[in-house]
């Protein structure tokens, strides 16, 4: 007979909810989840084992007297004041972990070859004034309106680039390590910080667009110069009820956009339209960044300003949906932008010198070939 273990209804049906999954394609890989949820019928060990790897679910924690309580490692702002924010997915908090496991090994690394600290991490009151603070990250970062490249693939890579030149290790990945069946949601969360003076990471959401994508790195890049770990939504559609948020997007925003700028440059005379997308790519922003700069210039109440993001909103996704998914690309090249370029060549160097098990280097790296570990140094230049 095969050994049914006794597992307590309420987690599966935790195991099941936090996944994320949706509910008919769990149903249709288990056909008895709703007996096993009900409790009148119970998963074989090989059925609960395939469960909670399906769910991605730690295999002990469906033995536990009731479903955990999880909470994230760090400070949650994407709370709005008018609405909750969910539990955090298995997708999310595996994301974090990983991060957090990658930075803890560059501290010790960092250490090791005595780096000096990031100079720039946590030297930012709250007080100081937003566009000093925008001005000090344009020049540390070199990244100007004029040095932004001519499209927004290229302006995020330079400012990816100059962050990690200063010291910040950035990664962008649209899922969970390399499991491209575990993509990430951008209306969870659009990305993260973990402050360290050796070692400040951010993580970016690669699901989202480029233009997303370069705003949610400012924003991130803002959390590490007033030296707060965040996990946030650098949602311009709402105002934040923490005010480190609010603070953020406003650093972000007039770092890719300056009000001066865009006050020369704003056509109010012109199709809203066409002079959001004209703004947006001489910027290298968002279409919804360029319009939320125009409500800060005045030229928007903030009512107009919600409607007319509304409405762009909407066009925005018409055109993603008839675009489609993107290709996964070259593994050489998003790799290391998946797990930070600055990263990869530490663990690259670290093992060829004998001071990391190649074991861990591929798992830290994510993948298991010593041919693919060759590769990478080489077009990372470090064999």
């Amino acid at each position: 007979m095969p050994v049914r273990p006794q597992v307590r209804p309420e987690l599966l049906v935790w195991a099941r909810e936090r996944s994320g999954l949706p509910e008919d394609a769990l149903r249709q890989r288990f056909p008895k989840l709703e007996e096993w949820e009900s409790g009148t019928r119970h998963p074989t060990l090989k059925q609960l084992e395939g469960f909670a790897s399906a769910t991605h679910t730690p295999v002990g924690f469906l033995f536990l007297p009731e479903p955990p309580e999880e909470h994230l490692p760090i400070p949650d702002f994407r709370v709005m004041a008018d609405e909750e924010v969910g539990r955090p997915s298995a997708d999310l908090l595996d994301t974090i972990f990983h991060c957090q496991q990658r930075q803890e090994w560059y501290r010790d690394f960092a250490l090791l070859n005595r780096e000096d600290p990031v100079r720039f991490v946590g030297t930012i009151a709250a007080a100081t004034p937003v566009g000093d603070v925008a001005s000090e990250m344009r020049n540390t970062l070199a990244f100007d309106v004029a040095d932004r490249g001519s499209t927004w693939t290229e302006a995020l890579r330079r400012l990816i680039d100059r962050a990690e030149e200063a010291g910040v290790l950035v990664m962008v990945s649209g899922v969970v390590g390399n499991n491209t069946h575990r993509k990430l949601d951008p209306r969870e969360f659009r990305g993260f910080a973990l402050v360290d003076q050796l070692a400040p990471l951010v993580f970016v959401n690669g699901a989202d667009t480029k233009a997303a994508q370069i705003f949610t790195l400012a924003h991130e890049l803002a959390h590490i110069w007033r030296g707060q770990s965040a996990l946030s939504d650098a949602d311009l559609a709402r105002r934040p009820a923490a005010e480190v948020e609010l603070w953020c997007n406003q650093v972000a925003s007039e770092f890719l956009v300056p009000l001066n700028a865009l006050a020369d440059d704003f056509d109010g005379d012109e199709d809203l339209t066409k002079e959001l997308e004209r703004l947006a790519k001489r910027f290298k922003v968002s279409t919804l960044v360029a319009l939320r700069r125009i409500h800060d210039a005045g030229r928007l109440s903030w009512d107009e300003y919600r409607a007319a993001y509304r409405a762009e909103l909407d066009r925005i996704l018409e055109i993603l949906d008839a675009r489609g998914a993107p290709s996964g690309g070259d593994f050489y090249n998003t790799q290391p932008l998946r797990v930070s370029r600055r990263f990869a060549r530490a663990v690259i160097e670290s093992t060829m010198e004998g001071q990391t098990l190649q074991r861990d280097a591929f798992q830290m790296l994510g993948f298991r070939k010593v041919s693919t570990f060759h590769e990478l140094a080489h077009r990372l230049g470090v064999d």
